[in-house]
């Protein structure tokens, strides 16, 4: 009999009130600890699942708008603490959110729609995010949730790290730091089953190496970057850091609207000039979002916080993305990637436009009709373009799940062939 609630998405009280069921159930081999504290005072716990000095660490929440990590982390618990093999000669280490402030502002745990996502949206500037700090900030200016992620892998030394993310929509696929050979069929099998399509050209991982499909390697740090002008390089984040004892880093990301558009491994016929009207497209777009900014912007003295901030990082992005997808030659030439770099550019000024208008709307500006109306024509367009279908929560967790554990263990196995 399972000790936590029924699936859902859980907030960050209810994840550590879970966990602490969890530790108090078997309090020999599990238990909850602080680690840290956000820079709003909110503690960062980490659950602990047996003793062994091998170690996996998972960690949920680094992106306030994917939700499903915490749903994943809870399962993935719940299973080290009753499957004795999983836990065998490795203990099970799980940060249980690593941005509860950015938690505490995307406000949609249970969409109906992609509208009602992206009514509630918040997603931290680039500075903000813990993991990806270390590649925009210099180290005396990092987070507090940056630091205490930094000290657990210090003191864990995992061999392997597992941050969960999510899509809004699209397809699942995995970034790993380093290749862990045999991971690439257990991932392909699990999504087939659970009718979750794969992301084969995800643009989040462009020019990179795949070692399977969706399963996409970063290159080497040094390695000219796809799209020069994005300033988060995730070769200088927190994923790398468990390499300096050994370890790599596993990105696990499922949808939560899943769309064929983006598992078609055919070639494109001119991918080239899809992708400048898709980068005119995206140009045009925040430019929309930048009129309404820019009239609103004089009455909003006093209205500045996180998600004013959010949305001028994401409409900052915007001209430098269009260039580079205008001026350099596709990263890919398949139906797949074009279609990524399609959902990516409908996404940047979406998200903007709906932090935006959470602004807008609690300082009851004149401004917010029209940009109500924005994302609500945008998201809806969305969905019909890439003819996207819900992917049942159980089957986000279900998927993610698999694939962190086939991770962990072809790590393992990789790990001990080279010793």
């Amino acid at each position: 009999m399972s000790l936590l609630p029924e699936l859902r998405y859980p907030s960050v009280n209810e994840l550590v009130s879970s966990a602490r069921a969890l530790a108090a159930h078997r309090p020999g081999l599990c238990a909850l600890r602080q680690v840290g504290s956000s820079r709003a005072g909110r503690p960062l716990h980490l659950l602990s699942v047996g003793h062994a000095r091998r170690a996996v660490l998972v960690v949920a929440g680094a992106h306030a708008n994917e939700p499903t990590g915490g749903s994943t982390l809870l399962a993935l618990a719940e299973r080290a603490l009753y499957d004795h093999e999983l836990r065998t000669a490795t203990s099970w280490h799980f940060l249980l959110c690593a941005d509860p402030d950015g938690a505490s502002l995307h406000v949609t745990p249970a969409p109906r729609s992609l509208l009602d996502y992206h009514l509630g949206f918040y997603r931290p500037a680039g500075a903000e995010q813990p993991e990806w700090s270390p590649s925009v900030l210099p180290p005396d200016r990092l987070p507090p949730e940056t630091r205490a992620l930094i000290r657990v892998i210090d003191e864990l030394r995992p061999y392997l790290q597992v941050t969960l993310h999510g899509t809004d929509v699209g397809g699942s696929w995995v970034q790993l730091t380093k290749d862990v050979p045999g991971l690439a069929e257990p991932f392909a099998k699990s999504a087939a089953q659970l009718h979750i399509p794969v992301e084969t050209g995800a643009s989040d991982a462009a020019g990179w190496p795949a070692s399977g499909p969706g399963v996409h390697v970063m290159p080497a740090p040094g390695s000219d970057a796809a799209y020069p002008s994005m300033p988060d390089d995730a070769r200088h984040s927190t994923w790398y850091h468990a390499h300096r004892y050994g370890g790599l880093t596993a990105v696990v990301e499922v949808p939560m609207w899943a769309s064929d558009l983006v598992d078609d491994p055919a070639p494109h016929p001119a991918p080239a000039a899809a992708i400048r009207r898709l980068a005119g497209r995206l140009l045009r777009d925040g430019l929309e979002v930048e009129r309404v900014l820019a009239d609103a912007l004089p009455r909003l003295k006093g209205a500045e916080g996180p998600l004013l901030r959010a949305a001028q990082w994401a409409l900052e992005l915007v001209p430098g993305l269009a260039d580079d997808w205008t001026h350099t030659p596709p990263a890919d030439t398949t139906m797949a990637y074009v279609g990524s770099v399609d959902a990516f550019g409908r996404r940047l000024p979406l998200r903007a436009a709906a932090m935006l208008l959470r602004v807008l709307r609690e300082t009851d500006d004149r401004a917010a009709p029209r940009l109500e109306h924005l994302v609500t024509v945008w998201s809806e367009a969305f969905m019909d373009r890439f003819r996207a279908r819900w992917v049942p929560l159980e089957h986000q967790v279900e998927h993610q799940a698999r694939t962190v554990v086939a991770a962990a263990r072809h790590a393992r196995e990789g790990a001990a062939r080279r010793s």
